[in-house]
């Protein structure tokens, strides 16, 4: 499943340059330091607030799991992402306009001031900030990480999500130009696909269908006790 979360935050980062690029623009523009160090720190910044929220959603995962229900978790939620896949415009729209209940002003606000200041410090929480914007894309890596039921499963997967998202975005800050909309939207006409093709995987993983894998007996829990079928071969 890792290597999904890589591609999705590799194809979505192209989508995402509209909202994300001018932030990346702005840190590059008070970055005087030798070999991308503030550019780096950005992103890493990006990287762990995604791989912190990996880890919250898996945590909830979890404590699903503990009531006996994972396989209808990992079923419902690769439902849904399938389905925020197939209609990504609308529901990124109504993402946008929701936000985090009217806050995304207040992050936006508070984001730009850490990018006027400059620094390391400064680019580092502006990362932090940065992470924290509504985006559909991340909120399809986001119930990717609730189906898989685990904290730490959870923030490995916003892990390697945020991380490929970074070379385009690093892409941007060296040499100051940002893809014109016609070739982005080239690029991005396989992040939903990519997205249904993950939604499928969660699909056919909750069914336990003992394929090695792909789709694994998934453990059950019985009074209080993680039961578990083993293949042994003679």
């Amino acid at each position: 499943m890792i290597w999904t979360a890589f591609l999705l935050g590799f194809l979505g980062s192209f989508h995402c340059l509209g909202m994300c690029g001018p932030i990346a623009l702005a840190v590059s523009a008070k970055d005087n330091t030798p070999f991308l160090a503030n550019k780096i720190v950005y992103n890493l910044g990006r990287t762990l607030t995604y791989a912190s929220l990996g880890a919250v959603i898996g945590l909830i995962g979890f404590t699903f799991s503990l009531a006996g229900i994972q396989q209808w978790i990992s079923i419902l939620m690769g439902g849904l992402i399938f389905f925020m896949a197939f209609f990504y415009k609308q529901s990124e729209r109504w993402i946008a306009q929701k936000g985090f209940f009217g806050g995304v002003y207040k992050l936006k606000n508070s984001l730009g001031q850490y990018l006027k200041k400059g620094g390391t410090q400064a680019f580092f929480v502006s990362g932090l900030l940065n992470g924290l914007l509504p985006c559909g894309m991340v909120y399809i890596a986001l119930i990717a990480s609730l189906a898989l039921q685990s904290p730490i499963e959870g923030a490995l997967y916003m892990f390697f999500f945020g991380l490929g998202t970074i070379p385009m975005l690093v892409g941007v800050m060296i040499t100051g130009k940002i893809l014109s909309i016609p070739i982005r939207n080239k690029l991005t006409n396989a992040m939903p696909y990519l997205a249904m093709f993950i939604g499928i995987l969660f699909i056919v993983r909750g069914l336990g269908l003992g394929i090695h894998y792909l789709s694994p007996k998934l453990p059950t829990i019985e009074n209080g006790k993680v039961n578990t079928e083993m293949t042994v071969c003679d």
